[in-house]
């Protein structure tokens, strides 16, 4: 019984000795003040870009954050890689614990290749050389093809204009036409209308035009139409035809019953204006002998409406005017 206690005690200090060596390894990741130090993070472990056009730029935005519990400075960021470059992020630069700061990535080829590199955020953060990857792929600017359909006015009398619609339409690409001309011995006679320039024609969407043929003289014309544009195919050319006609010569024939008075040696046709709801003054346009009840009248006006009367003339004198008849010139 005398030993107990000894033992007891040195129990106790096995046990006081265990206790000890046990917290020698444990840390808590805080320095003196009790906080975690300076850490840096970003929103996107890596940013890709897909199928950019050579020649033209894709942008996208990252985002740092100081996760720890002190302030970071950040003392420069840095990008490697074949057409990738940053902006928005000027340096030296602090955050403080929880505070954010965002920048710009943009990737603009030259070749259409694959690329990669990364973006380097330098600090005196627990991480100093944040790494962000960076990767994309590039496309050559395809070129749509610009067709204009060929069109004929048709026959069209000669002092007159004719109109007919054009189409211009792509396959591939959108394409921009920027100017038309017109060349061919007939050109002279055709306009374009319809289009402002710059125009754009897309797959879905056509252009249309519109073609004026104004004929100085009868016979076949033609000319060609070009379109200059930013298609593989330009300039794009298509044919303009036409025929232009002689004006008609239109004539009123004209017949009457015989005066039933004995003696008749002339008929006299007169000819008035009709304008408004009556006829206008009437003139002497002709004269048949008195054993003749017809006469054609020509010379007229395209769109014109007349009036007609005839008259009788024996050796006592000239009758009165006949009942009056009317005959409309069609329109040219």
């Amino acid at each position: 019984m005398s030993h107990l206690p000894a033992r007891w005690n040195a129990f106790v200090v096995v046990l006081a000795l265990a206790t000890l060596v046990g917290c020698q390894g444990f840390s808590s990741g805080k320095n003196s003040q009790g906080t975690t130090p300076a850490t840096l993070s970003a929103s996107l472990t890596g940013l890709t870009f897909n199928n950019v056009t050579v020649g033209q730029s894709q942008t996208q935005t990252e985002t740092v954050t100081n996760t720890g519990g002190t302030s970071a400075t950040v003392s420069q960021a840095t990008v490697a890689g074949s057409g990738f470059s940053i902006s928005g992020l000027s340096t030296p630069l602090t955050l403080a614990s929880g505070q954010s700061t965002s920048f710009s990535v943009t990737f603009a080829p030259q070749s259409a290749d694959s690329a990669s590199g990364s973006v380097m955020v330098d600090s005196n953060a627990t991480n100093p050389a944040l790494s962000i990857g960076l990767s994309g792929s590039a496309v050559t600017q395809s070129q749509g093809t610009l067709n204009a359909s060929a069109v004929n006015v048709g026959i069209v009398v000669v002092g007159t204009s004719g109109t007919q619609t054009g189409t211009l339409s792509v396959t591939g690409a959108s394409v921009s036409v920027s100017s038309v001309t017109l060349s061919g011995s007939g050109s002279s006679e055709f306009s374009i209308s319809g289009l402002s320039f710059p125009v754009t024609v897309t797959p879905t969407q056509p252009a249309t035009f519109t073609v004026k043929f104004t004929p100085g003289s009868s016979g076949a014309a033609s000319a060609s139409v070009v379109f200059a544009s930013t298609a593989a195919n330009t300039p794009t050319t298509a044919s303009l035809t036409a025929t232009g006609t002689p004006a008609p010569v239109h004539t009123v024939s004209l017949s009457w019953t015989a005066s039933a008075t004995s003696g008749v040696t002339s008929y006299n046709i007169y000819r008035a204006l009709f304008a408004g709801s009556s006829c206008g003054s009437y003139s002497n346009v002709g004269s048949t002998a008195g054993s003749v009840t017809e006469y054609t009248d020509s010379g007229l006006t395209d769109g014109a409406t007349y009036c007609y009367a005839t008259t009788a003339v024996d050796p006592t004198g000239e009758s009165g005017h006949s009942n009056i008849a009317q005959a409309m010139i069609p329109a040219p």
